[in-house]
């Protein structure tokens, strides 16, 4: 089993443990630029990826699931935050403390990136949108790992469910 990241015709295909190893080197990194409500409803979507919480090889979303936001300047912010994450990601933020070496995030972040850079949120319907609203959007953060967590879906951040 296997899980897929998606927007237009791009996908990024993940074993199991390619995706946690995915989700947690985004989840560092998400944490540490969240300032905005959308970011934080961002956040939300990726620890819906927490495979120890929702299953494994179930998880993954398509970009066009994503509400962009209803104008063009929400849609260009939105996306750049998006891009913002991943190159955080890519430098290796905080990879120190991780307890294992992710030898393939970097090749998968690189991926997704490519994806989201060439996607274009405004030939996408935004209201058929799977995306965590305001009320699901993810503001605790998990003390002893200073992460977003789950909330109000699960108690535990990506680490500590793991």
């Amino acid at each position: 089993m296997g899980n897929v990241f998606g927007g237009g015709e791009l996908d990024l295909s993940m074993s199991n443990g390619g995706t946690a190893v995915f989700v947690e080197v985004l989840t560092l990194a998400v944490s540490d630029l969240v300032e905005e409500p959308w970011d934080f409803r961002f956040a939300a979507l990726l620890a819906l990826q927490d495979q120890s919480c929702m299953g494994r090889g179930v998880v993954g979303f398509d970009l066009e699931e994503v509400d962009w936001g209803a104008s063009s300047g929400e849609r260009a912010r939105n996306k750049a935050f998006v891009l913002r994450v991943i190159d955080l990601a890519l430098s290796e933020h905080r990879w120190d403390e991780l307890t294992y070496d992710p030898p393939f995030a970097a090749d998968y972040l690189r991926t997704f990136r490519t994806i989201v850079e060439a996607f274009d949120p405004a030939l996408h319907d935004s209201s058929a949108h799977r995306f965590p609203g305001p009320e699901e959007a993810a503001m605790a953060s998990c003390v002893q790992h200073r992460v977003l967590t789950g909330m109000p879906h699960w108690e535990v951040c990506v680490f500590c469910s793991g």
